[in-house]
């Protein structure tokens, strides 16, 4: 037999209450939390990205003006080897960006663990008024 409360109906919906509030400012503190710890470790992989792809671009550009020169010197006319080689480039640049779309379209940032213990909560919550 569950223990006695002598707590009237007022008192009880009140607690209720309290506990639903202190309920959902803890949900908002997780999904702070959460969406903060994704941000940061988003924004380290761009810089890293960036810092790189600024380096590599500049490595290409070298690599890309000694292809056109080599091109040149076997004989194929400077203005049409420097088309050939911007044609393979962009090719190349094309499949690259559509791969990265496709990847940053994967990249879930739902913050998963609040929406799960949000479903959780409006369980518990159900039940406690039911």
């Amino acid at each position: 037999m569950p223990p006695k409360d002598d707590r009237s109906l007022g008192e009880l919906f009140s607690e209720l209450s309290r506990e639903t509030s202190v309920l959902v400012r803890k949900e908002v503190e997780l999904a702070t939390t959460e969406m903060t710890a994704k941000a940061r470790t988003a924004s380290r992989h761009v810089a890293l990205a960036a810092v790189g792809g600024a380096l590599a671009h500049a490595a290409l550009l070298v690599l890309l003006a000694a292809l056109v020169i080599g091109l040149s010197q076997l004989g194929i006319a400077p203005a049409l080897a420097a088309v050939v080689v911007a044609a393979v480039v962009a090719a190349v640049g094309y499949i690259l960006i559509h791969m990265g779309v496709s990847a940053l379209r994967a990249t879930r940032i739902v913050p998963a663990h609040t929406v799960q213990s949000l479903k959780e909560d409006a369980k518990w919550t159900t039940r406690q008024g039911a």
